[in-house]
């Protein structure tokens, strides 16, 4: 491999676009002057039409972790319970922020590469019905899962008075998303990932009842006070300083997007999925999701026989290419490709060509070129052009 060749290929941070790099090189400016101002306005429209609302999105200097914890500390007021959905690392994360702020918190866990199963949730709604939110992730970075958030929040809401809160982060942007038409109550996201970004911003928006919900809350917040950042959006303004190379970035992400229409980049994003999984399933290895509930961000799969590590390593040292391995308990047993974002089906083809060959040196039995193969035929039938 040459020097300083990196194929970043996990689930976040992503590779940024060129275009998007040189708007981020651009002289500061003040974040309290009219630039300022009109660079948050140009970005609103955009963020609107990619989180399916007419509220307003909140852009905030901090990670996506910032945003699941805002997401509580505004919303769940002291005494409240909240029921929160695990199918992998990330709802545990919503689950740990809920009880480090000792809340009570209902736990709906699902075996790890299993999305959320409606009837327990629905046994659970009708077992708790005083609860104040129900936590979900829509994407479960760890798994490869793509939890059906529009059926769970309808099933929510006919069941219950409880928010819909929703950790985006790892899909929006990828996917589809229609946070008025679903009743979605809190949904936040970050930038790392399908935006093109670097790791640092954070992207919220909520409902009416989320906002009534938040100005009875007597929970004390300041700087993760989703109130003031939503009056200030609202006068293209941030409470706080913000990361205003970043937003440079972002103004030209929306632009990208807008150029390709949100259509074709959730086409582009199913496509990138349905190539690596036909490639994977040909090369013999156990992918962890269902096609039911398969992400279109990031494939997870498994490495029977294989150390995981060593499909990593190899990959790394041999073609400066890098996969994420699996987190929690399958951190050496799973490992987990990135499409999303800045990603073409030239990227997937690279990759699983590259994987073939580590494959072949760990001794995994397979047919050899099966996997580009199938990747092919998949792009052919696919009927995108890319």
């Amino acid at each position: 491999m040459l020097q300083n060749q990196t194929i970043l290929r996990i689930p976040g941070p992503t590779p940024i676009p060129p275009s998007v790099q040189r708007a981020m090189q651009q002289p500061m400016i003040g974040h309290r002057d009219p630039e300022t101002a009109e660079l948050l306005k140009s970005i609103q429209p955009g963020m609107q039409q990619i989180f399916g609302t007419k509220q307003v999105v909140s852009v905030v200097a901090g990670s996506g972790t910032s945003g699941l914890e805002a997401a509580v500390v505004n919303t769940v007021a002291p005494g409240d319970k909240v029921i929160v959905c695990v199918t992998g690392a990330f709802g545990e994360r919503f689950a740990a922020i809920c009880k480090s702020y000792q809340i009570e918190t209902i736990i709906l866990e699902e075996v790890w590469g299993e999305p959320v199963n409606p009837k327990k949730l629905e046994q659970l709604l009708h077992e708790n019905p005083d609860s104040a939110a129900v936590f979900i992730t829509y994407c479960e970075t760890s798994t490869s899962v793509l939890n059906p958030i529009a059926e769970l929040s309808e099933l929510i809401h006919s069941q219950s008075n409880a928010l819909v809160i929703v950790d985006g982060v790892s899909c929006i942007g990828g996917v589809e998303l229609e946070m008025d038409q679903w009743k979605l109550d809190v949904v936040v996201t970050g930038s790392q990932k399908a935006f093109m970004l670097p790791g640092g911003l954070m992207f919220v928006a909520f409902s009416d009842d989320a906002r009534q919900k938040m100005n009875a809350n007597p929970r004390p917040r300041f700087y993760l006070d989703l109130l003031k950042y939503e009056k200030a959006a609202q006068e293209f303004s941030t409470p706080f300083t913000p990361a205003t190379s970043l937003l440079y970035g972002l103004q030209e992400v929306m632009q990208l997007m807008k150029e390709e229409t949100l259509e074709s980049v959730f086409k582009r994003h199913l496509q990138l999925r349905d190539m690596t999984r036909a490639a994977l399933r040909a090369l013999n290895l156990e992918l962890l999701a269902g096609d039911a509930f398969a992400s279109p961000t990031v494939t997870a799969f498994l490495t029977p026989g294989i150390e995981a590590k060593q499909v990593r390593k190899q990959l790394s040292e041999r073609f400066g290419i890098r996969i994420a391995g699996g987190q929690g308990h399958q951190k050496d047993t799973v490992l987990r490709i990135g499409h999303m974002g800045y990603c073409s089906a030239t990227d997937v083809l690279l990759i699983i060509s590259a994987l073939e060959v580590v494959l072949t040196d760990l001794g995994h039995v397979f047919e050899a070129g099966q996997g580009t193969v199938a990747a092919q035929k998949a792009l052919i039938g696919g009927n995108v052009h890319v």
